[in-house]
């Protein structure tokens, strides 16, 4: 079973990927409104960032009111089920203002979590 830790962890580095990648490639808000390449670029990153968000346990999330939970992993079924009625604009905030502040959160908490050298349950995931 996949731990908290592990998910944390994992949306942490496709965050961090993600943006590394608006970066290099100099996305922008336009970008994101108007290219398919830079759209399809995006969105696999933003339904993982999602989905290991939708999979963290109702302690973790509960502890943590403060963290837009929901409407994270909202989007990642929005992206999934309505792709024909994706609002570029609404995707082109999230990547471009709302993404740093999500996962400097997960950092945070994820620096407030006990060390689990010695768990390896994820490790032992597929």
């Amino acid at each position: 079973m996949k731990t908290d830790r592990y998910r944390l962890e994992h949306i942490a580095e496709i965050g961090e990927q993600l943006l590394g990648v608006v970066e290099r490639n100099g996305i922008t808000s336009e970008s994101i409104n108007c290219e398919l390449e830079t759209q399809w670029l995006i969105t696999t990153p933003l339904y993982n960032i999602g989905e290991q968000t939708n999979c963290l346990s109702d302690e973790l999330t509960s502890k943590h009111p403060d963290v837009p939970w929901a409407q994270v992993a909202g989007l990642r079924h929005r992206l999934v089920h309505n792709y024909e009625g994706t609002n570029w604009s609404m995707i082109s905030e999230v990547v471009l203002v709302e993404l740093r502040p999500f996962i400097n959160q997960i950092h945070s908490i994820l620096d407030a979590m006990p060390d689990s050298s010695g768990d390896t349950s994820a490790e032992n995931e597929q």
